[in-house]
């Protein structure tokens, strides 16, 4: 056991401790609930870290908060890095259908289970914890910083404001993004980039009211007509059949491929974790390259009529869709959208309305930059060299371009968290094993030693 592991281990304790705090507070952006609350706590643990902090909340929406943590005596005034988190979380629904109380943060079989423990607090923890660590033992190696929002669940709309009103506070060397997992094989995942999004609302009016059924016949049903619209959109065998959808698109370089092809998709491994009741819709040899580097067209809900109990004969009188495209280099939310409008006019469905909730663009940093470097050397130390996944994208959103676009695009942002292949992020039942929370925290401090220590 090296030094840093012991005082990792010795520290443990109160890292989970802290960690079950932050749980039990609820911050759930979608429905208001618990921000002002979650904003004071994380203060508070910034100011226990011998941290200073702003609250940037001139913007509107929730607030952002800026935290500082300045080198120690022997360290490098010449190196800051900057952390990407958020405080909110997804609402804990179905409530029915978790084991142990979503806010109660409870350890059971070696796991904390709450509704953002994964997805992001337990990374947010990570950090806090391993900067409380090194300024307990001789200061900070380099100056640390944060960026901690409040609206990452609800597709950051703030988020770009902030950026482009306060960027000379989050200039930094480097950034480590939000979240990462170990996969299956228990290799730690080091990602480098993430896919974009358009989010949009698909609405169609019948009538004024619900009609009863009888007038079937005669009638249009909007509920059918959404759903002939959809089906419209993609074929049986899963291809987006929008024109122009995959115009644009800038493959990935065979580099990037390989790297793919070295860590192939675990079909097996989320047939169990999902419980899936139908095939993949691609080969699971070209599995990994889907989920990374090709862009998707889901229907994330439908709302029409009457879904209670029992029956009710009625035409609805109004039908709804949620959408979701997660994008890849060389594709623009809003032309996707202008796209998908277009469809829908050419197929006879020019009386949907379209509605964008919802954008970010896709981005990628440089794989080669010697931050990337830096980190996967240190992966290497603390987690083994054969325990390194390295992913280049990853099939998931995140507001990335905007740190590219506001704080350089020569930046290198890289991700890696405290989370595991089963934590269930956005489902009941979401967790972290403890033992990957220590070995992050020991990871965060060998990080923070690494690149202090590094020529400016």
């Amino acid at each position: 056991m090296t030094k840093w592991d012991h005082i990792v281990k010795e520290q443990l304790p109160e890292a989970i401790s802290a960690l079950q705090d932050y749980c039990r507070q609820p911050s759930i952006s979608s429905q208001g609930m618990g921000i002002a609350e979650t904003v004071h706590l994380l203060t508070e643990l910034i100011r226990e870290a011998k941290g200073e902090y702003q609250l940037l909340d001139d913007c509107g929406g929730n607030p952002v908060i800026y935290a500082v943590f300045e080198p120690g005596p022997n360290g490098n005034p010449n190196k800051t890095i900057l952390f990407y988190n958020h405080y909110d979380v997804q609402p804990p629904e179905p409530i029915e259908e978790w084991s142990y109380p979503p806010f109660g943060a409870e350890l059971h079989d070696g796991k904390m289970y709450a509704r953002g423990v994964s997805d992001n607090k337990g990374d947010l923890i990570v950090r806090l914890q391993a900067i409380s660590i090194l300024q307990k033992n001789g200061g900070l190696p380099c100056r640390v910083k944060f960026l901690i929002e409040g609206e990452e669940e609800i597709g950051s709309p703030t988020l770009e404001k902030v950026l482009q009103k306060h960027a000379g506070l989050f200039m930094a060397d480097a950034s480590i993004w939000e979240w990462s997992q170990k996969n299956k094989e228990e290799k730690i995942e080091i990602i480098m980039g993430v896919k974009g999004m358009c989010y949009m609302q698909l609405d169609c009016e019948g009538s004024d009211i619900d009609i009863h059924s009888q007038y079937g016949s005669v009638l249009d049903n909007p509920a059918w007509h959404l759903i002939q619209a959809l089906a419209s959109m993609r074929t049986v065998d899963n291809r987006i059949t929008v024109a122009g959808f995959y115009d644009g698109i800038v493959p990935p370089a065979e580099e990037l491929l390989q790297w793919s092809r070295d860590y192939p998709f675990d079909a097996k491994g989320a047939k169990q974790i999902f419980g899936l009741k139908r095939p993949l819709i691609v080969d699971e040899k070209t599995a990994r390259d889907a989920f990374l580097f090709e862009p998707t067209l889901t229907v994330c809900g439908i709302e029409s009529g009457y879904t209670g109990p029992g029956t009710k004969t009625i035409l609805p009188k109004r039908s709804q869709a949620k959408l979701d495209c997660r994008l890849v280099p060389g594709q623009v939310p809003e032309d996707i959208a202008s796209k998908i409008r277009a469809h829908l006019d050419k197929h006879g469905f020019d009386d949907i309305r379209v509605t964008i909730l919802g954008s970010l663009m896709p981005f990628r940093s440089d794989i080669h930059h010697p931050f990337a470097k830096t980190v996967i050397q240190t992966a290497e130390r603390v987690y083994g060299a054969d325990y390194i996944a390295l992913l280049p994208s990853f099939g998931g959103s995140g507001p990335m371009s905007l740190f590219g676009q506001y704080l350089g695009e020569d930046k290198p942002i890289v991700s890696i968290g405290c989370s595991w292949w089963g934590d269930r992020i956005h489902a009941p039942n979401e967790s972290i094993r403890l033992s990957d929370f220590e070995q992050a925290i020991h990871f965060m401090v060998e990080l923070f030693l690494t690149f202090g220590e590094a020529e400016a």
